[in-house]
């Protein structure tokens, strides 16, 4: 990659696909299920069959994919499935004992049946009525409200696009819509809601406002309105707002804890212990982070011992919550104090935690960086929505979609595509000063040896790089998911953050990171032929019914000051392209997005690829496959051979 023409600058990582599409396998003992590429499902089964068939609370069949989880306590037996068009979903292979049944989705509140499985195989037909989650966005709502017909199209395209996440797109089409009806309700929520999803906190205000103004009955803009108050510190408005939100929905939890937080600060403090009671119990676990509030309001209350046991509830419940370290010196000092009473009745003092102080001091400058509006929020400042209650199986879903990948390179040796370039340049707000199109004819080589994987990746260019946009080329970074790959997993941290969804289907979340202790074997720049490493920390969504990596998304740790880059931000979709010919289906790179800040320089490239040609040999002989480029085109191989 070359942003300068004096300067050579190139990525040299792994090209990583998500694996070979194959069936669900293993789910449940003696299981052998498959599936046809059209989604019907085929099973046989020496076990009973548990069939799942979910519904809205219209009791219309469930649009969104739903996650179904059975678990045997009789012979620890976890299976799960996702409901499929039909919203159904089926467990075949359920041996006999009592099982626990939970039914999933994000934005609803989970639904939990018991089911005793009888020694005789059968069918076990049950439904389900999953309910909104109150405490959750439900986007669902923007296109059940009364739209004018000439801004619904949009409204429709923008919600798709804020469940992936694409606040750009999503802002894009409501903006059009805002031009057309800039008063309606629902359009300016949803612009707030973006806005402050992108930390843009005045036009987040703005919106909000006008959203209110036109239906001051609307919980969820009141109570955004009211977030956002709170997060500019201006906790009297805050109050007012959330207030006015609970007398329209007094069962909304999140309310009860921003007003309860509002209160603390505004040192209401038996009203504030108040809210953050209700808080919790009309959050039913979702609102764990209510008892540091509740602690603090039973601290200024002098109610230490109860003060003490809020506080040790919030860090089992919130282990990774950034104030563990002040809390338990907090719950120390609280200890102390309870201690001194006993000596002397009299002695009475309070005490307050010092937040404001932390939230200060973690604002680095990488995460400031990210709250930019040039180019997408951060992995760390955007947390997608996560089903509450459901606990993620960590370790088969990170081994399956590491399995996913590994197939793709033990089977596939080399592949062609077209590939579409859009490059931008842009300015501090995003919009592009200057726009280019190219098109090139692709191919990947991929070769596996002992363990490591050799990447050949070329285009039909004669290796200038004044062929490029602006002289930069963007090679290797659909690289992506090759960190699940099992040889180079253990290179990253990996936490599975939750049940999530990725364009209706339902998906599990894993977060990633480089780790400190281990050398970095993924990701690199090369400038006038030195080495730069550059850490990676990103997120991974994983479909819950195939394990395969159907979106990705990572920044840099750090910025790379040596070269002076400081933001990389890249987007990859994988998607199934059938190869008629082997009648085989793989899980290739579709689209591919780079957002870069280099020495004062900041661009976009986009990279869609198509017409997909496969090329592959048995696996005795991949081994001794050679580098080859693509036919007739001079070789410009972004990596070659084992990477290290």
């Amino acid at each position: 990659m070359v942003l300068r023409p004096w300067l050579a600058l190139a990525i040299f990582v792994t090209l990583a696909f998500s694996g070979t599409f194959t069936f669900a396998q293993g789910l449940g003992p003696d299981i052998d299920r498959q599936r046809a590429m059209n989604g019907i499902q085929d099973y046989r089964t020496t076990g009973s069959v548990i069939q799942v068939r979910v519904r809205g609370e219209d009791h219309k069949l469930f649009t969104q994919q739903a996650l179904v989880t059975v678990a045997n306590t009789s012979d620890k037996t976890n299976y799960y499935e996702t409901t499929r068009d039909n919203s159904e979903a089926v467990v075949p292979g359920v041996t006999k004992g009592n099982c626990e049944i939970e039914v999933s989705a994000v934005g609803f509140i989970s639904v939990h049946l018991t089911q005793a499985i009888a020694p005789i195989y059968r069918t076990y037909e049950l439904e389900v009525v999953l309910k909104p989650d109150p405490s959750s966005i439900n986007l669902n709502a923007a296109l059940d409200a009364p739209l004018p017909p000439k801004i619904r199209k949009q409204v429709q395209r923008a919600v798709t696009y804020m469940k992936a996440t694409d606040l750009k797109h999503a802002q894009k089409e409501l903006e059009a819509a805002a031009k057309i009806e800039p008063e309606n309700p629902e359009t300016n929520f949803l612009l707030g809601f973006v806005f402050l999803q992108r930390k843009d906190s005045e036009n987040a205000r703005k919106y909000l406002e006008k959203s209110v103004a036109g239906d001051p009955h609307n919980v969820r803009a009141l109570t955004m309105l009211g977030k956002v108050r709170w997060q500019e510190k201006d906790f009297a408005n805050a109050k007012s707002l959330l207030q006015q939100a609970l007398t329209v929905d007094p069962d909304f939890w999140n309310a009860h804890y921003l007003l309860a937080d509002s209160l603390l600060r505004l040192k209401e403090y038996p009203a504030a212990r108040e809210h953050a009671q209700l808080a919790i119990d009309k959050g039913k676990g979702a609102a764990g982070k209510a008892y540091l509030v509740l602690g603090e309001a039973d601290a200024h209350l002098n109610q230490d011992e109860f003060a003490v046991e809020a506080l040790r509830t919030y860090l089992r419940v919130n282990p990774e919550s950034p104030f563990v370290g002040e809390v338990k010196s907090f719950i120390a000092w609280l200890e102390q104090r309870a201690q001194d009473r006993k000596k002397d009745p009299n002695a009475v003092s309070t005490t307050v935690l010092s937040r404001d102080d932390i939230e200060a001091a973690d604002e680095t400058d990488a995460n400031r960086l990210a709250m930019r509006g040039w180019a997408p929020p951060g992995v760390d400042d955007l947390r997608p929505v996560v089903s509450q209650d459901t606990p993620c199986p960590a370790e088969r879903v990170i081994t399956q979609a590491g399995e996913r990948v590994k197939e793709l390179a033990t089977n596939v040796s080399k592949f062609a595509a077209v590939e579409e370039v859009l490059h931008e340049d842009l300015d501090a707000t995003g919009h592009p000063t200057k726009r280019e199109n190219r098109r090139f004819d692709y191919s990947v080589e991929i070769t596996e040896n002992n363990g490591n994987i050799g990447v050949g990746e070329y285009r039909s260019t004669k290796g200038e790089l004044s062929e490029f946009p602006e002289h930069i080329e963007t090679r290797g970074f659909p690289a992506l998911a090759m960190v699940f790959h099992p040889a180079k997993r253990d290179g990253f941290t990996m936490t599975c953050e939750g049940l999530g969804q990725w364009k209706n289907q339902a998906t599990w979340l894993v977060y990633f990171r480089q780790r400190a202790d281990r050398p970095n074997r993924m990701h690199e720049y090369v400038v006038y032929r030195k080495n730069f490493p550059a850490d990676l920390k990103g997120r991974a969504w994983i479909s819950a019914q195939t394990f395969q990596i159907v979106h990705i998304e990572s920044e840099l740790v750090a910025p790379v000051k040596t070269i002076n880059l400081l933001t990389e931000h890249q987007i990859v979709d994988y998607g199934p392209v059938l190869f008629a010919a082997r009648k085989e289906e793989l899980w290739l790179p579709k689209n591919a997005d780079i957002y870069m800040d280099f020495q004062r320089h900041r661009f976009h490239r986009s990279h869609s690829f198509d017409h997909f040609l496969l090329f592959a040999v048995d696996s005795d002989a991949k081994d001794k496959v050679p580098v080859v480029p693509a036919p007739d085109k001079p070789a410009t191989p972004a990596s070659k051979g084992p990477v290290q």
